[in-house]
């Protein structure tokens, strides 16, 4: 049951949660907003880190496959790490280097036989 009052000029509103105040019955959602917003940031840019990781390690490696799969398949960086330390088997160390193992042009070097 919900009663409006506008006595004053003050918009009050008396729900279930009890009197809501001036933001009206939707200020929970201003609430809840500002609590979980530093969870949704944080989940953000940890996902990106490893996506990026991932990515480029793919592309170095010429494994071009898994980075489409990576491009396309969100999973909050738990498909990216299995990527590179399972698939990959890099250690933590090497995630931060240029060279990650072996790169394209190792594969596609084309021999002159004149």
């Amino acid at each position: 049951m919900y009663r409006n009052n506008f006595a004053d000029g003050a918009y009050q509103s008396w729900g279930p949660m009890g009197n809501i105040g001036a933001w009206g019955p939707e200020g929970w959602m201003l609430v809840a907003l500002a609590v979980v917003a530093p969870f949704i940031i944080a989940a953000i840019l940890w996902s990106v880190v490893w996506k990026g990781l991932a990515l480029w390690h793919s592309a170095r490696r010429g494994q071009y496959w898994w980075f489409l799969i990576l491009l396309v398949v969100n999973t909050l960086g738990i498909l990216e790490i299995i990527y590179l330390f399972f698939v990959a088997k890099l250690k933590f160390t090497d995630l931060f280097t240029l060279h990650s193992g072996h790169a394209p042009a190792e594969h596609h070097q084309h021999h002159n036989h004149s």
